[in-house]
């Protein structure tokens, strides 16, 4: 069909009743198809113009979809028109050659789609034009344009954004369209027209196009899965794939927004950066703290939340596990992340800006915590340290509120566990006392005895039981690591003389069921550190360290000599990295050494030679191999100091040589005139 009949044909459709949406594809199809071959520039104009402000394309429907078609439909057609005119007229009366075109230079195109971007459409509708039109002709390099039109058409889109965010008749639609159309476009604009755009304004615009039925839709589509998991066995639950809370879970992760939603939040974290308005980034603040809540307690209504993460394959079926559960984790997964990458910038704007972190920076960072805490049944199912942007808004939230004890204390409390002195039955709860413990730490050199008493101790106590289910390692190790911070804050000495003797049966009685061997270390070096000069403890009870190695090295000479079974190291790392693997006893060992440059001056001496004594008891000689190189990184890393390395090299003279205590009775010489450091260490 001629183009000027197929347009007069396209130009009827428009004006027809609402279509469905198989005739608004094929509308929209002809549409591509005509923008790329009509030569007119008139008629560009006309069928841009009439497109914006079709009944059939806009009368019933309310959704996104059609506005990314429309920028889709630009993008085509000018990535279209720029291969056209690189291409060359195609020859007049060649049959066996398609025509692609009148042979419209790019930017009399351009001119001409704009154009008719006028006063009959809505600002926001002129957004999604010049959009398309920029993406089309700019993207990927392309440079369609001619370098003026380029920047005539990078304002025209930073003026026709900001026209639109304020004008109080655009609507949601128009809104989230400009949202979808300067998310896409951004990085095409310049820095000197991109500083040109209302970042105050589009802030919360952006704000709420994240988290609204185009977005993340406020988390309710989690509450919707409630409904349709059911029971199939006598422990087995099944959430179908055909059922309707999954087909709306696969929709609204398909839409623009969502699928685009990592540039997005970078983008709001960008405008964040930008704003001179501090209401709007409270506002925003607000806003995400409203989202995570609802999302917090959207997976709380919600029947998969009584299920732990270790017991999903035993209490969910295949279909389960393997098709709707990912789905679900990706959906919450990307609003956790989009939040986070928000939630950093504001953090760091409070950082820079004096007046806010004056007026604000307290109640920023316990809102900030509190935000992480509605997201962690998410976050820790990856581990927050794999995150960066969670880890700087954790550390940088708890430096912040860590400098009001009063903030501290009341923000400790408003998050107080609610079973804190026993271990809760429902997972969720589980993972805000994992949430808590991983915190709660931190605040210990600020808090009171009688808060640290309570705050810390109480809720962890329940985690130190060594009877208590091994599955929950994570949340155990928790426990010590708040514990310990507890017992390390200067002002603990009277906590310390009541709680310790508690706590260090607790720790040899969770090893190596409850603890991994990196855990026990830690706890047991840092047990050291609080019980030795200068520590205040050790001025009332000086005798308290050499008791702790006493009971080391007496459990070290009883212990078993097989290697610790996998399961217990299995979230190990380091224990995972070790070759081979090692016994209780080697273990225990390694923890004496690691004490080692913490021992008063008196007793390094006696626990050298108890130690190396200990060293040749062990019978495996791979694992002794490890052990040995431990003991000569202790000695020779500069952890000691003078005096303590003074005494070292006594002992070593006085064991028959450096050699001579690390490797025995040896028939190869080495080289020995400089230190352990010029001898061929391949042997370790």
């Amino acid at each position: 069909m001629p183009a000027d009949r197929l347009l007069t044909t396209v130009l009827g459709a428009f004006q027809g009743s609402p279509a469905d949406s198989d005739q608004i594809n094929r509308i929209l199809s002809t549409t591509t198809s005509l923008l790329t071959t009509l030569s007119n520039p008139l008629n560009i104009s006309l069928l841009t113009s009439q497109l914006l402000t079709a009944p059939a394309i806009w009368g019933q429907t309310g959704e996104l979809a059609i506005s990314f078609r429309i920028i889709s439909i630009f993008n085509t057609a000018a990535i279209t028109v720029r291969k056209n005119q690189l291409e060359g007229p195609r020859k007049p009366y060649d049959a066996y050659q398609p025509r692609h075109g009148g042979g419209i230079h790019c930017d009399d195109w351009a001119r001409a789609v704009v154009k008719g971007a006028d006063d009959k459409s809505a600002r926001w509708e002129h957004v999604l034009v010049i959009a398309g039109v920029l993406l089309g002709m700019e993207g990927q390099n392309r440079r369609g344009l001619s370098q003026g039109l380029r920047t005539t058409l990078e304002d025209a889109m930073v003026t026709a954004t900001n026209l639109a965010v304020k004008d109080p008749s655009c609507g949601k639609l128009g809104l989230e369209s400009v949202v979808l159309a300067i998310n896409h476009t951004f990085p095409l604009l310049s820095g000197a027209v991109s500083n040109d755009l209302d970042y105050d304004t589009l802030l919360m615009v952006m704000g709420h196009a994240m988290t609204s039925s185009e977005g993340f839709h406020d988390g309710l589509v989690i509450e919707a899965i409630g409904l349709d998991v059911i029971q199939v066995a006598a422990s087995k639950f099944d959430w179908s794939a055909q059922s309707p809370s999954f087909l709306l879970l696969k929709n609204m992760s398909s839409k623009p927004l969502v699928t685009s939603m990592g540039p997005l939040s970078r983008l709001i974290a960008h405008a964040v950066e930008h704003s001179k308005d501090p209401r709007r980034l409270l506002e925003l603040r607000e806003h995400l703290l409203a989202f995570t809540t609802k999302i917090f307690a959207s997976w709380q209504r919600s029947k998969l939340s009584e299920i732990d993460s270790s017991e999903e394959t035993l209490y969910l079926t295949t279909e389960t596990v393997q098709v709707t559960l990912p789905v679900l984790w990706q959906v919450l997964k990307s609003s956790m992340f989009a939040s986070i990458v928000v939630l950093q910038a504001i953090i760091g704007k409070f950082l820079i800006d004096p007046m806010l972190a004056r007026s604000q920076g307290t109640e920023t960072a316990a809102h900030a915590l509190l935000m992480l805490r509605n997201l962690h049944f998410i976050s820790s199912r990856l581990g927050p340290n794999s995150f960066t942007a969670y880890t700087f808004v954790n550390l940088t939230s708890i430096d912040i509120l860590s400098r009001s004890p009063a903030e501290s204390c009341n923000f400790l409390k408003s998050i107080y566990p609610q079973t804190a002195g026993q271990i809760p039955a429902h997972p969720l709860k589980r993972n805000l006392d994992l949430f808590y413990l991983n915190n709660s730490e931190h605040f210990t050199l600020v808090l009171s005895p009688a808060d640290n008493e309570l705050l810390i101790v109480t809720p962890a106590s329940p985690y130190l039981n060594p009877t208590a289910d091994a599955r929950l390692r994570e949340i155990f190790e928790a426990a010590h690591s708040a514990m310990l911070a507890a017992l390390a804050a200067p002002q603990a000495a009277e906590l310390n003389a009541k709680i310790l003797p508690f706590y260090v049966e607790s720790l040899f009685n969770s090893f190596p069921t409850n603890l991994s061997p990196r855990q026990f270390q830690f706890a047991f070096k840092t047990l050291i550190q609080i019980t030795t000069p200068p520590a205040p403890l050790s001025v009332g009870q000086p005798d308290l360290a050499e008791t702790l190695l006493e009971l080391l090295h007496h459990r070290a000479l009883h212990a078993p000599t097989i290697p610790i079974p996998p399961r217990v190291v299995e979230n190990d790392a380091a224990a995972q990295n070790l070759q081979p693997p090692l016994s209780e006893q080697a273990v225990l060992l390694l923890t004496l050494l690691d004490a080692l440059p913490n021992l008063p001056i008196i007793l390094l001496k006696d626990w050298l030679s108890l130690t190396v004594d200990l060293l040749n008891a062990i019978d495996n000689e791979a694992m002794k191999q490890v052990c040995r190189a431990r003991l000569w990184k202790v000695l020779e890393s500069g952890d000691m100091d003078v005096e303590r390395s003074a005494i070292c090299v006594e002992w070593w003279s006085t064991r028959g040589g450096r050699e001579k205590v690390l490797f025995g009775d040896v028939e190869e010489p080495y080289l020995m005139s400089g230190g352990l450091g010029e001898r061929d260490t391949s042997r370790l």
